[in-house]
């Protein structure tokens, strides 16, 4: 049984579960998982655990993304990017006001800790169902705003094509955050609209787009090892037979030099556990040693 991780460059026109049962079949395994949604229109990193690796995807998940976009201002959609209905547009004189300066200066007030409000079309379950499918079926959904952190926003370009402004920006932030929810709330601060026309995931922390491979090219030989890449998100403790017999049957071992969550390898760099430190102890949370 393979065990690791795969970084898919995902294409436009599939959802990311599309990727997944791709996967699946490459490898002849249900569990496959991945780090992360990316709509059907983005395009860039998507990083799929396998088996085992599935059991470490959320500590990849918990860590910072990083994004290329495209903002289009003079035009809302209910899904606030180019695929979903159109529900507002701007005049030509209205955009015509809009200066260089306003746009960057409105960008600029959303770097930091933000209250941001998720896309209404989006996979957040609301009582037990997606957002998405609430909003498919004619009701009217506004999610709560939550906290989410831009680490970092520049502004690549401005430009003033077919009447229309868009700007290519690149995205540092938080797990949560949305980017087409970056460009609804330009487009309401200027108070013209705006929609997402372009997205490709750069990052998802600590994997980048030049280790991602193509989904038609993949094969098991693109496999990341499951202990490399653990040793890439969580620190590590290097333990002896005994604790590894000790772990084997859920016991706790002293406790370890790191915080918080961490893996358990033997001295041939083989996974065992992963341990988080607890009541003086490292705790078992997920134990993978069968002998």
């Amino acid at each position: 049984m393979s065990d690791g991780f795969l970084v898919i460059d995902k294409p436009s026109g599939i959802t990311s579960h599309d990727v997944v049962a791709r996967v699946r079949k490459v490898f002849g395994t249900k569990r496959v998982g991945h780090a992360g949604t990316l709509d059907p229109m983005a395009t860039g990193v998507l990083v799929l655990g396998i088996n085992n690796g599935t059991k470490l995807l959320q500590y990849i998940t918990e860590g910072k993304k990083r994004y290329l976009a495209t903002i289009k201002l003079g035009i809302r959609t209910v899904s606030d990017d180019k695929e979903g209905e159109v529900i507002a547009a701007a005049s030509i004189t209205d955009l015509e006001k809009i200066t260089d300066l306003e746009i960057i200066e409105n960008l600029k007030s959303m770097v930091g800790l933000i209250m941001q409000r998720p896309s209404s079309v989006s996979a957040i379950k609301v009582d037990g169902k997606r957002a998405y499918d609430r909003v498919r079926e004619g009701e009217v959904v506004e999610l709560p705003a939550r906290e989410v952190t831009i680490l970092s926003l520049e502004i690549l370009n401005i430009g003033r094509i077919n009447n229309g402004i868009e700007i290519d920006i690149d995205v540092a932030c938080s797990a949560g955050t949305y980017i087409r929810a970056i460009a609804r709330d330009l487009g309401d601060a200027l108070k013209v609209g705006g929609h997402l026309i372009k997205l490709q995931r750069s990052e998802v922390a600590p994997f980048g787009i030049a280790e991602a491979r193509s989904l038609d090219a993949v094969t098991q030989e693109d496999l990341l090892d499951v202990v490399d890449v653990a040793k890439r998100i969580l620190p590590a403790r290097v333990i002896d037979i005994a604790e590894k017999s000790e772990l084997k049957f859920g016991r706790s071992l002293s406790a370890s030099e790191f915080s918080g969550v961490g893996i358990a390898i033997t001295g041939d760099n083989k996974l065992c556990a992963l341990i988080e430190n607890k009541n003086s102890g490292a705790q078992p949370i997920v134990v993978f040693v069968k002998e």
